[in-house]
């Protein structure tokens, strides 16, 4: 083996003195920041996994808070909705009163109107048929009591159906 023929102490020494003192060097300057670093990225990637986690939470407990006001705004509109139909409903049956009412009104209005005019009729039939009669009867009398005589039987016929009280 070559290795070993070729080996110096010497150099074997001095390389071992060089390695101690960059350790010494590395160990008093460089491993601390070094080991500082590190921890620090652990701790800043510690707190990233936090905030991650805290994050989620909040996300979970907004949608949990999104889903209990979609569902109270669903029961909202769902009662404002009814109250709509009610009061569709309500005004529906108002105006069917109403209009019942009117036409009930209407009706006995017109009723009156008839029975007005139908009196009104049957009261100008009344006088007309009043009037011819009236007229009829001058005409009879007037030739059948064309004589004296006539008159006075038919005054004495009268005065004897009249009875004094």
């Amino acid at each position: 083996m070559e290795i070993f023929n070729d080996f110096s102490v010497g150099l074997f020494f001095m390389q071992l003195v060089i390695l101690v003192v960059l350790i010494f060097l590395l160990a008093k300057f460089a491993w601390r920041p070094i080991l500082n670093s590190i921890s620090e990225r652990e701790e800043g990637i510690q707190s990233a996994l936090d905030a991650a986690e805290n994050a989620r939470k909040e996300m979970q407990n907004l949608q949990a808070d999104n889903e209990k006001l979609l569902k109270e705004a669903r029961e909202e509109r769902d009662a404002m909705m009814k109250e709509a139909r009610e009061i569709k409903d309500k005004i529906i049956v108002d105006a069917k009163e109403e209009a019942a009412e009117q036409t009930a009104t209407m009706i006995e209005n017109a009723k009156a109107t008839i029975k007005q005019e139908q009196q009104a009729a049957v009261a100008e039939l009344k006088k007309k048929v009043a009037d011819l009669s009236i007229g009829i009867a001058q005409t009879v009398v007037k030739k059948e009591l064309a004589s004296q005589d006539d008159q006075l039987k038919l005054v004495e016929g009268m005065l004897e159906e009249v009875t004094l009280n």
